[in-house]
């Protein structure tokens, strides 16, 4: 992570059009990135608890949901702050990435309000499901700007990134460096489901 921001700070050149405010890119993107693999994550975990009903499955969904609404809601801030400088508005409710992004949000918003109803089996057999569909929308954010008219610039093309040679090795950094931060979360939030789990059996026995 400082490696990565040190590139994004000082290594990658400024933009020419907004200048340093264009930096908050190198960490808008791989937000944008972790939130999608994160609710795969949620997606995969789901359907291999509905073919096996092991609730390490189950867990792994629930877990990955909490870390991917939290970096879901950290790249909708810096998208607004970014849509600030670029576009003089803070929410261009126009643009189609910004409200399909903004429904993604709302609905594993809402998966982790299922959660919270209930810890029984049934209420993880729907809340799979739920993750399941919800996944759909991840093509749909990721697609919007080549399937509507949109705002927002394309930055992955069929040649690859569509960036400065600089920028793209810092923006590659940053993915991996938020990636990592990803696994860092997910595994500790697994490792307190486990320490739950265990104070419930001292709390039975």
């Amino acid at each position: 992570m400082v490696v990565a921001l040190c590139m994004a700070l000082l290594y990658a050149p400024t933009e020419r059009t907004m200048g340093s405010a264009q930096r908050i890119f190198y960490i808008h993107v791989p937000l944008a990135w972790v939130s999608f693999l994160a609710f795969f994550v949620v997606f995969l975990g789901g359907i291999i608890f509905l073919r096996t009903r092991d609730l390490r499955w189950d867990k792994l969904a629930l877990s990955s949901a909490e870390v991917g609404v939290l970096f879901c809601t950290l790249m909708l801030i810096t998208g607004a702050i970014w849509a600030k400088v670029a576009w003089g508005v803070w929410w261009p409710w126009g643009d189609p990435r910004l409200t399909t992004t903004l429904v993604l949000w709302l609905i594993y918003l809402g998966y982790m309000l299922l959660r919270a109803l209930s810890e029984e089996g049934r209420i993880a057999k729907v809340a799979a499901v739920f993750g399941i569909v919800g996944f759909l929308d991840v093509p749909v954010v990721f697609f919007s700007v080549r399937w509507w008219r949109s705002i927002h610039g394309v930055v992955v093309t069929s040649r690859g990134l569509n960036l400065d040679l600089k920028m793209a090795s810092t923006l590659w950094v940053c993915l991996a460096a938020f990636t990592l931060l990803y696994a860092c979360l997910l595994l500790h939030r697994l490792l307190l489901e486990e320490a739950g789990d265990e104070l419930s059996r001292i709390g039975r026995r």
